[in-house]
């Protein structure tokens, strides 16, 4: 399918779905989160078969082997066609973790937060 073309990474990265747009992936490769084989890259670098391709995406740094690259984007149930998830569940977890300690109870009728108490809740954010 594509043994003749080469598949730049930004493109390929928007393709399987792991950025919304493509140009979100060229700036995340541009500002040095996306690594192929452990060496940060351009969105200009051709993607090749049996790579890994590191994503920093913060909390979470995820980990994806290339099946297949391809061009064009597909859906969301032939995505792993073209790209083996190898993320290890630690690092899954931490999304869990964060998004657990996201919401603080508020008494009802206490209005907006003032600065002093949204430093404090971001204190509290901070510490998981």
């Amino acid at each position: 399918m594509a043994d003749s073309k080469t598949i730049r990474i930004d493109k390929f990265l928007w393709s399987v779905r792991i950025y919304k747009t493509r140009s979100i992936a060229s700036d995340e490769c541009r500002k040095g989160r996306i690594l192929i084989n452990d060496i940060q890259v351009k969105p200009s670098r051709p993607v090749l078969k049996n790579e890994i391709i590191t994503v920093k995406k913060p909390p979470v740094i995820y980990s994806y082997r290339v099946i297949e690259p391809i061009e064009n984007r597909v859906s969301a149930k032939l995505v792993q066609q073209f790209v083996e998830d190898l993320t290890p569940e630690a690092e899954k977890v931490k999304l869990n973790i964060r998004d657990s300690v996201g919401i603080i109870h508020r008494e009802k009728g206490t209005g907006r937060p003032t600065k002093k108490e949204r430093r404090q809740i971001d204190r509290v954010k901070d510490q998981y």
